[in-house]
């Protein structure tokens, strides 16, 4: 493709040399620069793509996109200055792709808690409508069955224009993707087209790299800012900033809830550790999901595929037959009769969610609840003391663990945590940094009736230490302690 034609959606301020030239492809890692490639120099968060422009044009870059025009340039290269790189990339990578999210149904996920288990369930009704789909979500990436593994929530511009694009080769009519506050921050979805937008729920989370609550949820807010007038915005009512998400978008809006008037209402008519009986817009349906958090997720996978043109009939049967996502709220029997139950919580919220789910399962039953719980290395520390307090207040004994340490020492992550309480709740607090140990003493003070929650890594098969991801799966301990 011409390099003119690549240049339609942006405005450079400056050109040097040939926009005639044709470009064979298009990277923002220098390393992977080839014969006829566009580079483009991105002013990231760890490092200066600008600093590899020599390196990428020695490797055959024909044109250079850039906000700092070099001091030197290179014979038969074409310079392309921008007012920011990272907001033109995303243009350009879906001209170059064949503008694929013009093609297919785009539905984007954002919220802190709650996108990978709405996403997946898109994912997983509309293939049972008997539509081909792809997904785009923290877990795992799919093309109609096929898995793709996934480093990033959202991934970068361009691998996100080819996935949607071979999404598109392979006939694919929908696709649902979770927008993580990064993502929409570095307008790794610019330049995407949205048929419509969910918004989940909004807590204190990823403030290492937002700072300030109000500037994480602004950059949720813009997802929705952005989205055209014949798209949808489904919001969650009962978030206080629910309405916020939806208050400048141009797109048409509904909402969701458990608690109050809105376009997509549900009620919890019975509730077992196997599932749920819910009433969902006058109508019951049993669900193969526990928690009320989880009432709101499948309101808005309901509400998604009303907009969609589903009928509802048809979606409730769908509802009934679809199962949990890995690692969300994941039941595990023991022979003892008490039951582990792994889920990926790891912030205050979802914590207090997933254990306000337990407690209502567990209601008149007397059971005891166990939590097993860390907090990552290198991410928000004010969430730390947070997280202790919340699991103090809803179990009947904490051992607090590693989760991904990273490069921080584990035992410091702990000792912040611990920070967080009073000398009466340290008494029910166990503290063991081995993983695998304080899974085993969980398992080891648990009776018959009992429930164990081991939190923070769900889905997750490794653990991060000193920067190198050895393989640790909850499920597999678990049931290897289990002997099953």
């Amino acid at each position: 493709m011409k390099l003119t034609e690549l240049l339609k959606n942006v405005k450079p301020l400056d050109i040097r040399g040939s926009q005639d030239v044709e470009v064979a492809g298009i990277n923002i890692d220098s390393r992977k620069i080839e014969k006829g490639h566009l580079f483009v120099a991105i002013k990231g968060t760890q490092t200066d793509g600008h600093r590899f422009i020599a390196k990428a044009v020695e490797l055959g870059a024909t044109a250079v996109l850039l906000e700092d025009m070099p001091a030197e340039l290179s014979e038969g290269v074409t310079y392309v200055q921008v007012g920011s790189t990272e907001e033109a990339v995303g243009k350009v990578a879906t001209l170059f792709c064949g503008n694929p999210s013009h093609r297919l149904k785009l539905v984007g996920v954002t919220g802190t808690n709650g996108k990978t288990t709405v996403a997946t369930l898109l994912y997983d009704m509309f293939r049972k409508f008997g539509h081909r789909v792809g997904l785009i979500s923290t877990v795992c990436n799919y093309i109609d069955g096929k898995a793709y593994p996934t480093s990033h929530t959202t991934p970068d511009p361009i691998e996100l224009n080819h996935l949607l694009a071979e999404m598109v080769a392979a006939g694919c009519e929908y696709a649902f993707m979770e927008c993580s506050s990064h993502a929409i921050h570095q307008h790794r979805i610019g330049g995407l087209k949205f048929a419509g937008g969910l918004f989940t729920n909004l807590t204190r989370d990823h403030l290492d790299y937002h700072k300030t609550f109000e500037n994480y949820r602004d950059a949720k807010k813009k997802f929705f800012d952005n989205l055209p007038k014949d798209a949808f915005a489904i919001t969650n009512a009962d978030d206080k900033n629910g309405m916020v998400m939806v208050q400048n978008t141009k797109a048409v809006v509904k909402t969701y809830s458990v608690q109050r008037m809105a376009d997509f209402r549900a009620k919890i008519l019975e509730c077992h550790f196997e599932g749920m009986y819910l009433e969902i817009d006058g109508r019951e349906v049993g669900v193969q999901f526990i928690g009320k958090f989880n009432v709101s997720n499948l309101l808005a996978v309901y509400g998604t595929a009303v907009m969609l043109g589903k009928k509802s009939e048809d979606i409730l049967v769908a509802l009934s037959t679809l199962k949990s996502v890995n690692g969300r709220l994941e039941p595990i029997h023991s022979p003892e009769g008490f039951t582990a139950i792994v889920d990926y919580a790891h912030t205050p919220d979802a914590l207090e969610n997933v254990l306000g789910a337990i407690h209502d399962v567990l209601e008149g039953k007397g059971g005891k609840v166990i939590t097993v719980c860390g907090a990552g290395g290198h991410r928000d520390k004010g969430k730390r003391p947070l997280m202790a307090q919340e699991a103090v207040r809803q179990s009947d004994k904490v051992i607090l663990t590693s989760d991904n340490p990273r490069d921080e020492d584990p035992q410091a992550i702990i000792d912040d945590m611990m920070a967080g309480l009073d000398d009466a709740q340290k008494k029910r607090v166990l503290c063991l940094c081995d993983r695998r140990e304080a899974i085993r003493a969980a398992c080891m003070m648990a009776e018959k009736g009992d429930v164990i929650l081991v939190a923070g890594k769900g889905h997750e098969d490794y653990q991060e230490i000193n920067g190198v991801k050895h393989h640790f799966d909850d499920h597999e301990v678990i049931r290897e302690i289990f002997g099953i």
